[in-house]
């Protein structure tokens, strides 16, 4: 493994990346590579090194398989998710003429534990720092499933993530926890992955120097990126394989990700979008601070969990269940009218379709009284 110490120079932490790309992809074993892609900066800059590598390799060499795999939670920020799928695409389209042993992969939550299916389905009140329940669902379970099954099908698999030591505190712990000297580390709750970091000593800046001076394998540019983070005024959601990281999902600084996150007071990125000219997207931010009012408002909470529990503080104080049936009917009205004046997809009829099935359920066994609250399982 070569040695990159976070004093050295640009040139030398580039070359010694170069050099465990090279060398681990030349390993005796052929464990595939899974890329995790988030489409931000730093995930960019990894598969763009790993394309290079495999690019001077001849064709003969390039044995190993190779999976880049993007996370849609479906409630991306569009800009995001345009961006995204823009680039995912430029990958596929050069693949088979690069003759590159890559996938371009990208992985959804379930069909019954989208956003909206479970907010506006089952009631659950938009995300909170105390109730994160988004992440796992919409993050965590889709791409751990597709690492899974990469792992079940091989043995093993080797996991690259663009972590940076400089990114956050929370990453610096993180990557202090699971260092041992060694270039792969295990995963922390996925058996048979291996964790590979390679641009783990890079700073921000020179990040965005090797992007700005080098143009994508797949083509195009990184203009589109490099727009997008000077408009959003921060950094993207990175990929969350761990409940350990989900914090760096939704926290107070300026990252874009789901513009329905409620996890953060006010969404600056979104704002940022905003005010560079995307006034389109203005009704996004309003009705994403109209479901932390809506979440905050008693009389639109159930005294009930879906479980029939009912829940108090120590102090004896009541604390709220699911959204009522008459909020979850009210938001999906007013989610589609959001939709119609936006112009961008929201929900989609299957969505729709999923959310109505749970409310016939629900209906089904709902305390049958009016004027109380109603409790479902």
């Amino acid at each position: 493994m070569a040695t990159i110490a976070a004093g050295y120079g640009l040139s030398d932490k580039l070359d010694a990346a170069r050099h465990d790309l090279l060398e681990e992809y030349r390993a005796v074993h052929d464990y595939p590579w899974i890329v995790g892609f988030s489409g931000g900066k730093d995930s960019t800059l990894v598969a763009q090194l790993v394309f290079e590598m495999l690019l001077d390799l001849p064709p003969s060499e390039r044995r190993r398989q190779v999976h880049i795999v993007a996370n849609d939670t479906l409630v991306e920020a569009p800009l995001i998710a345009h961006h995204l799928d823009a680039v995912l695409e430029r990958m596929r389209s050069v693949i088979p003429g690069l003759r590159l042993p890559v996938t371009v992969s990208k992985t959804t939550p379930k069909q019954d534990q989208t956003f909206w299916v479970n907010l506006i389905g089952r009631g659950y009140p938009s995300p909170s720092r105390s109730f994160r329940w988004c992440t796992d669902r919409m993050k965590i379970q889709p791409t751990s499933q597709y690492i899974r099954s990469v792992v079940d099908e091989n043995g093993q698999a080797i996991l690259l993530l663009g972590v940076r030591r400089q990114e956050s505190a929370t990453r610096a712990m993180s990557v202090a926890r699971y260092s041992n000297g060694e270039r792969l580390n295990a995963h922390n709750t996925l058996a048979g992955c291996l964790v590979f970091r390679p641009i783990v000593e890079f700073t921000t800046e020179e990040v965005w120097q090797l992007l700005l001076q080098r143009r994508p394998p797949w083509g195009g540019s990184h203009r589109q990126l490099v727009t997008l983070y000077r408009n959003a005024q921060g950094g993207e959601c990175p990929l969350v394989l761990d409940k350990d990281d989900a914090p760096s999902c939704g926290t107070s600084s300026s990252r874009f990700g789901c513009w329905t996150c409620t996890v953060v007071v006010k969404d600056h990125s979104m704002e940022g979008f905003v005010e560079s000219g995307n006034a389109h997207l203005e009704p996004l931010l309003d009705f994403r601070d109209r479901l932390a009012a809506l979440r905050a408002n008693p009389e639109m909470r159930m005294a009930r969990r879906r479980s029939g529990a009912v829940s108090h503080l120590a102090d004896g104080s009541l604390i709220p269940g699911p959204f009522t049936f008459e909020a979850r009917r009210l938001i999906l009205v007013e989610l589609l009218a959001v939709q119609a004046k936006v112009g961008e997809p929201l929900i989609s009829d299957q969505e729709i379709v999923e959310i109505k099935r749970i409310w016939a359920e629900d209906a089904a066994r709902a305390v049958p009284s009016s004027s109380s609250p109603v409790a479902v399982e």
